[in-house]
């Protein structure tokens, strides 16, 4: 990769990772399914009406939209809002990759290898070790919402593979028209029509700008640059970056936010990022009849960002796998 590469794809991980202390933040200003309505609002809006029309089919759109936008954003956004950390959220996060090829395996027929199967296990331990840690210094319930979150986003990575979008930006742009209505309606109902009315009558500048990241700098520049990264490079080369996200996410939640790093966390955290990068770089075996190309992971806060699948007569495309983003 060229350095003005290098150093891009290094700046969407510290937007990505920066992210998390924005959400959190945030979280003071607007109630947490409020707060992800207007994210996907402001990302949708104008940007809908300059990306041209969809390119892939209107069923993958909405699955997409439901699945990542209301489910795992929703579930991320209320995890934060019950206790959950900045810094360990972007950490937790990662197990999304784990999810991902469990799921692809279900799915789409991938068999894992060895090296890949090791990985969800180390990243499986790095769970459990956060799971405990969690459990002394806060709510497991909060910690159960980001799993959940985190396997929902899996869920999603295979949906985006199988719709194969030509363009990531347009792909995420029309996703995020998707769950606005949904997240506003479920708002209402368990959020209240008071708190909602109170958070926007409330609007400063400081809340202004949160919505202005976490819509137009974290999905519109984030999404659009990585595009652009995965254009010009192999996934392989592009997708190791995104390991750097929870480094951005705990450290910014340490500077900002005065969050500490438990010694069971520096333990989960090696566990969780190595168990990741194995995970989602390793080769998977398709039909049983040896190992494939890699499946890097790729995106990270919306969704994954899918290199153009490779189809033969028999085969179906194999599933891309990526540490996850931000949000």
């Amino acid at each position: 990769m060229r350095p003005a590469h290098v150093l891009l794809a290094v700046l969407v991980t510290a937007v990505w990772g920066v992210n998390f202390v924005v959400i959190e933040v945030g979280l003071d200003h607007f109630p947490p399914l409020l707060f992800s309505a207007l994210r996907f609002l402001v990302a949708a809006l104008p940007a809908v009406f300059f990306v041209g029309p969809p390119k892939v089919a209107w069923k993958w759109i909405v699955g997409v939209g439901l699945v990542l936008g209301v489910a795992k954003f929703g579930l991320l956004f209320i995890g934060m809002d019950a206790g959950m950390p900045a810094g360990t959220s972007s950490l937790v996060l990662q197990i999304q990759a784990v999810f991902t090829a469990l799921f692809a395996f279900v799915a789409l027929g991938e068999r894992p290898g060895r090296v890949r199967l090791a990985g969800m296990v180390i990243a499986l331990a790095g769970i459990g070790v956060a799971a405990v840690d969690e459990g002394e210094a806060g709510p497991l319930t909060a910690f159960a919402l980001l799993i959940a979150a985190a396997a929902c986003w899996g869920v999603s990575n295979v949906l985006t593979r199988k719709a194969s979008p030509p363009d990531s930006l347009n792909f995420m742009v029309w996703v995020s028209t998707v769950p606005v209505l949904p997240l506003l309606g479920l708002s209402l109902l368990f959020e209240g029509p008071t708190a909602d009315l109170a958070a926007l009558r409330s609007l400063d500048w400081q809340g202004a700008g949160i919505i202005v990241y976490v819509a137009w700098i974290t999905t519109v520049f984030g999404f659009g640059a990585w595009g652009y990264l995965l254009r010009r490079h192999p996934a392989s080369t592009v997708a190791p970056f995104s390991l750097l996200v929870p480094v951005f996410g705990m450290s910014a939640a340490a500077l900002v936010l005065g969050e500490s790093v438990s010694a069971l966390g520096w333990c989960a955290a090696p566990l969780l990022v190595g168990g990741v990068g194995l995970t989602s770089l390793a080769g998977v075996r398709r039909g049983g009849s040896g190992a494939g190309t890699g499946s890097p992971a790729q995106d990270r806060a919306v969704g994954a960002v899918p290199r153009p699948p490779r189809t033969t007569a028999s085969r179906t495309p194999s599933t891309t796998s990526r540490p996850a983003a931000p949000r």
